[in-house]
């Protein structure tokens, strides 16, 4: 009883607040898919799918963008959503590149912060790179951000790939600020292989203690490989030499979730040369096995995440951007 009574007066003062404990496994009630459609202005912005058991995802809003681009964006296009809960569960950050594929694959030079507490309202922060840094001249590209949390740090890292001159694709990383709208210090490197070849769209996932980054090799074989850590800036990266697809089909923008209430989980990944989405199930992040005949989706996804959503959360979605 004083153990509440306690408790109580914290949260009087301010000090404690029930409502910032992260979300739980079992509160979960389905998945959100966050995604773009394709290589024209008009398809590179943020869509929506839901799916109540992880397989079977269906559109919200007909299809068509749930955020405006031309608002969000400085290029007027959006590409490669990773979308991810805060640890207090109060928040959800996006990020974005910054980009419309019309006007070169060279041509971007920023991403989009973005941060929502109902999936539906976001506030935004374009992060132009040559502004923001100097010494970045040579910066031709800027793609696939995304965002872990470092708990180490206890701040949200966000990564992301850059290529300078000829030199190749880096992933690099800076800390995202306390407010999610800008980033803090000055880029770093935060992998590239040991054989010193592009590298592209990480992804990473926190398993059991340890980091796994499935990433593509761009412009070199253009399939996923992973690599693993135990710390995102003090340790080693072990790289696996093996490709992780299970297609001879180029592929990108790999993307992992865990399946709610099992110890699965499912790497998904952009067959962008045939227009199609394979979808692979996994218990230990290593050996993958193709569960494309239990899929099913009425549109067709480019590079994008799913995170699991609570039953609320499902059913604001419904309601703001109706389903068919």
């Amino acid at each position: 009883m004083k153990r509440f009574a306690i408790l109580v007066v914290l949260m009087l003062l301010g000090v404690c607040n029930i409502e910032a404990s992260p979300k739980k496994d079992s509160d979960m009630a389905g998945y959100l898919f966050v995604y773009f459609t394709g290589n024209h202005i008009s398809q590179e912005a943020v869509c929506y799918a839901l799916s109540q058991d992880g397989y079977n995802f269906k559109k919200l809003n007909d299809g068509k963008p749930v955020l405006d681009s031309k608002i969000i964006s400085s290029t007027g296009g959006v590409r490669d959503p990773h979308i991810l809960r805060s640890q207090d569960g109060k928040w959800f950050y996006m990020v974005v590149t910054d980009m419309v594929s019309d006007n070169g694959w060279d041509s971007n030079r920023a991403m989009v912060m973005l941060k929502s507490k109902d999936l539906v309202n976001w506030e935004h922060s374009v992060i132009n790179m040559q502004k923001k840094y100097p010494g970045q001249e040579r910066l031709k590209r800027v793609w696939a951000p995304q965002t872990v949390y470092d708990a180490n740090e206890g701040k949200y890292m966000v990564y992301w790939s850059m290529k300078h001159g000829n030199g190749p694709d880096i992933i690099y990383y800076a800390y995202a600020n306390k407010d999610f709208t800008d980033l803090e210090g000055e880029p770093k490197p935060l992998f590239l292989p040991e054989n010193g070849k592009s590298c592209i769209d990480g992804d990473i996932v926190y398993k059991d203690g340890t980091f796994y980054m499935f990433y593509k090799t761009e412009g070199h074989g253009n399939g996923i490989k992973l690599a693993t850590t135990k710390s995102l800036t003090g340790g080693e990266w072990t790289e696996y030499p093996d490709y992780k697809q299970q297609t001879t089909d180029a592929v990108e923008g790999a993307g992992t979730f865990k399946l709610i209430g099992s110890d699965k989980y499912i790497l998904m990944y952009d067959v962008y040369m045939r227009g199609t989405y394979q979808f692979t199930e996994s218990t230990d992040l290593m050996n993958f096995q193709v569960i494309d005949n239990e899929i099913s989706m009425d549109f067709h996804p480019r590079h994008g995440t799913v995170i699991p959503i609570t039953e609320k959360e499902y059913k604001r979605l419904e309601k703001s951007f109706g389903q068919e």
